[in-house]
């Protein structure tokens, strides 16, 4: 006889009814499979981070203080720490898989454009970073940010997931060395055409263990495959001292070396953190020049956002019919907030990652997973040399199934009507061809309102926020010729 459904809610544990695991498909062990997953997906940025913010200031300063040199330790503590906190803000408010950290891309920028301008010391660029956040979350507050996500078209949502799908497959691919620059031509297989490479083993070694896992249907599938390919970088390392890549060694490994030195123990720094002034940089470079850094970081988090929990969604069958996920608002407004987080601790803008979907791929599909991502986050701090242990050619072959799998929703465009194919076929070639989500993003709108309009009568059926965008997109696109013009 079947147990009657009052019954079998009230026998739920308070976890499973906090987060709605049972409602969504999974189980708590799914829930922690795909945290730890997305957690080794990105574990990469605790090195990267570091490594992007090392340069100095206009003033010869360092990040985390001092003039001799880049406090590695102090930015990767601040890196963790900030990640960890805003991942499980993620989880307890939103209840969705999306974890967070540092954006690349957005990093890039503070160390190699603001912190070089005259006079801008990591104070000024990190409270431009906090102004940012805190006009997003105005943005969101006030409805216009989810709005204009609404506004966006389903099948426009459906190729932001499919670029972001061999975005991160080439991501993966380049990361882990399969994919490098070519002889005469921007890409090209390895080295001369050729695998080459202890590394390159270890990456084909775990991709083809996750895809026979999945094959056979093997729960735990992607973790497993990071987990063993972790363990052969060091059983390689150990024996074949293979070591980092260079000139020299170009089957060398590709960001982190999988070996532990000393201990797996470290004592945390955390000097980056509050290290912001708030409008120093207005002082500094004028109120123009920074109010365009400004709109420019801030639209790019604003659409990269909007495209990773679409493709999370997507991947997670999380999306209702018009594309958007659940508590749309909640996302958005701890993404906002965390992208202030990273200027007010010192270590970038944190903003959401598309290698969660390498977690939904594992099974998550609730805030839990979200929360084991940012515990193993704050664990990380004291046991970075562990963190670290974990190669980019073990982590990517989930990112490289992953996009496999987010490929799969091609299908749902509609090929033959081209004033929905074109914007889907920018969107999703732009994304990889110019390594930017946002210019992918960017791409579509503009082509989908320009063919909207050429239709009869088309042009008063676009929401006229998609206008609206598609002219600011106008702007990010043409900003290089527009500081020209202004002298900045």
């Amino acid at each position: 006889m079947s147990t009657p459904a009052p019954a079998r809610a009230h026998s739920r544990s308070w976890i499973d009814r906090r987060f709605q695991i049972t409602e969504r498909g999974s189980t708590v062990g799914r829930e922690i499979r795909g945290g730890l997953v997305s957690f080794f997906a990105m574990s990469y940025i605790l090195v990267l981070n570091p490594l992007i913010l090392s340069t100095p200031d206009s003033t010869g300063a360092f990040l985390g203080g001092g003039t001799d040199g880049p406090n590695f330790a102090a930015v990767a503590a601040g890196t963790a720490l900030v990640a960890g906190l805003m991942t499980i803000l993620m989880g307890t408010a939103a209840n969705y898989p999306l974890a967070l950290a540092a954006g690349l891309g957005l990093n890039a920028v503070v160390a190699y454009t603001l912190v070089g301008l005259p006079g801008m010391t990591w104070a000024d660029a990190m409270g431009i970073v906090v102004v940012e956040g805190i006009l997003i979350l105005v943005l969101v507050l006030t409805g216009l940010r989810e709005a204009i996500f609404r506004a966006v078209p389903q099948q426009l949502k459906v190729a932001i997931s499919v670029g972001l799908g061999l975005f991160i497959a080439l991501v993966g691919l380049v990361n882990a060395g399969i994919v490098r620059p070519g002889d005469g031509t921007p890409l090209g297989l390895g080295v001369g055409g050729s695998i080459v490479g202890w590394p390159a083993v270890v990456f084909l070694f775990g991709l083809f263990l996750i895809l026979i896992l999945l094959a056979k249907k093997v729960r735990g599938a992607l973790l497993i495959g990071v987990v063993a390919a972790t363990v052969l970088a060091g059983i390689i390392e150990a024996v074949a001292q293979v070591g980092p890549i260079g000139d020299d060694n170009v089957g060398g490994w590709g960001l982190t070396v999988p070996r532990i030195e000393d201990s797996i123990i470290a004592v945390p720094e955390f000097s980056t953190l509050g290290q912001f002034s708030l409008f120093g940089a207005f002082g500094k470079i004028g109120a123009v020049a920074a109010i365009l850094l400004i709109f420019s970081l801030m639209l790019a988090d604003f659409f990269d956002t909007m495209g990773t929990m679409v493709a999370v969604g997507a991947e997670g069958k999380l999306l209702d019919e018009e594309g958007n996920p659940p508590r749309t608002r909640a996302i958005l407004v701890v993404d906002s907030i965390a992208a202030a987080a990273g200027g007010a601790g010192g270590v970038s803008s944190n903003t959401s990652y598309i290698e969660s979907a390498a977690g939904v791929g594992e099974g998550g599909r609730t805030g839990l997973t979200s929360i084991v991502t940012g515990i193993a986050f704050l664990l990380s701090i004291f046991l970075s040399p562990l963190a670290q242990f974990v190669p980019y050619e073990a982590a990517t072959p989930a990112l490289v199934v992953v996009g496999f799998l987010m490929m799969q929703q091609v299908t749902e465009i509609s090929w033959r009507d081209l004033s929905i194919a074109v914007p889907a076929f920018l969107t999703i070639i732009l994304m990889p061809f110019t390594y930017s989500i946002t210019a992918g993003i960017g791409a579509g709108f503009i082509a989908y309102v320009v063919l909207a309009a050429a239709r009869k009568g088309g042009a008063r059926q676009v929401h006229w926020l998609m206008w609206l965008v598609a002219a600011l997109f106008v702007v990010y696109f043409t900003l290089g010729p527009i500081q020209d013009a202004l002298g900045i």
